[in-house]
């Protein structure tokens, strides 16, 4: 059987621009795009002035720089709304919350960034996180972002340190690689994960994974105010949490 070939390359060469764009966090300009799709600027310009007519591409006439555009929205939303982990994982996490009524999140990796894929607020407490369905935050300052950095090798962790500027968002946000690497050892040995305020300030959460029959699934946390994360607090949502784990797991892979 011969190997099915693409119906000409334009879609692929947008894919790559798409692609490129949906890693940065503020727009960019034309000759920036270019270089990272390996493609001359005049052809790079056709591809984002189609993008731009259907809206999947915003552009910043001031700055002169492209974006994201929200016709993508809608294509984002039928994906979070019908993901095959979540709808797995939330029924499982509504069950954790009836004993944690604390914010809970189920993540998975895009790229270099965690993408929220469900939160469920907690049904009794008046503080609530900033955090949305279909944000993207860090990896390395996030407890779910630090369980999908655990599973990288030595090269795979190399290259992220490359591009991934280490910044601080809080006091406490991790910036030294090198004692990022080695609370990522810990994880792999625990596989349990903290965010002590590395993200927002006064908010501690604790993740775990959600591993398939190969890799890591995705991930989800519980979230609280820092004044209420005693250790033994914590001791008690982490064995909470394990429970969900295995029930989430048994039935990705029965």
């Amino acid at each position: 059987m011969e190997d099915k070939k693409p119906y000409g390359t334009v879609l692929i060469r947008a894919a790559k621009i798409l692609d490129f764009l949906a890693l940065q966090s503020q727009g960019v300009g034309l000759k920036r795009i270019a270089e990272a799709v390996e493609m001359t600027t005049s052809t790079t310009l056709k591809i984002l002035d189609t993008l731009l007519l259907i809206g999947y591409v915003s552009r910043n006439e001031r700055e002169k720089t492209y974006f994201l555009g929200p016709s993508l929205v809608k294509y984002s939303s039928q994906y979070f709304e019908h993901s095959i982990l979540k709808n797995v994982a939330t029924p499982e996490l509504e069950k954790l919350q009836l004993s944690v009524d604390e914010t809970i999140h189920l993540g998975i990796p895009n790229g270099q960034e965690l993408v929220y894929l469900d939160k469920l607020e907690p049904k009794k407490q008046s503080i609530f996180m900033s955090s949305k369905v279909g944000v993207s935050r860090p990896l390395y300052s996030t407890a779910m972002g630090k369980i999908f950095l655990s599973s990288y090798n030595d090269e795979m962790l190399d290259q992220y340190f490359s591009r991934v500027p280490l910044t601080a968002y809080t006091e406490k946000t991790i910036t030294n690689k090198f004692l990022l690497e080695k609370e990522l050892e810990e994880i792999r040995q625990t596989a349990v994960a903290y965010d002590d305020e590395e993200m927002e300030k006064d908010c501690f959460c604790i993740a775990m994974p959600i591993r398939g029959k190969e890799n890591i699934e995705g991930a989800f946390s519980v979230s609280m105010p820092k004044f209420r994360g005693t250790q033994e607090y914590v001791d008690q949502i982490i064995e909470k949490m394990i429970e969900a784990k295995n029930r989430i797991e048994a039935k990705i892979h029965p």
